[in-house]
C-alpha cells in the first residue's frame, strides 16, 4: 500500500506530516527523514486501530488527486510504502 503524505514546515518549526486519506492521522519530525519514519509509524498505528475496530481501511489514493485539495497548497509530497499485512 502506498500512501501520499503531504510536509509541510513553518519557519521556527518542525515538518508536520499529513496523511489525507486517513483523516485524523498526522506526525511530525525534525528533519524530513524523521518525519517520513514517524509518518510511517502514524499509519501503521492508525491502520491497526482501524482493524481493531472492525472499521475498512481506505484505500490510498494519488498524490495527482490530492494536490488539487487546496488544503495541501505549498505542501511537499512524498508517498510512505507499507506491505498490506492484515490490513
Amino acid at each position: 500500500m502506498n500512501f501520499p503524505v503531504v510536509l509541510h514546515k513553518d519557519e521556527g518549526s518542525d515538518y508536520g506530516v499529513t496523511v489525507p486519506d486517513l483523516p485524523g492521522c498526522f506526525s511530525a519530525g525534525r528533519s524530513v527523514e524523521e518525519a517520513l519514519r514517524m509518518a510511517r509509524e502514524a499509519i501503521e498505528l492508525h491502520l491497526e486501530g482501524l482493524s481493531q475496530e472492525g472499521l475498512p481501511v481506505p484505500m490510498p489514493g494519488t498524490v495527482e488527486q490530492h494536490k488539487k485539495n487546496p488544503n495541501y497548497t505549498g505542501g511537499a509530497w512524498a508517498v510512505v510504502s507499507l506491505e498490506p499485512k492484515e490490513y
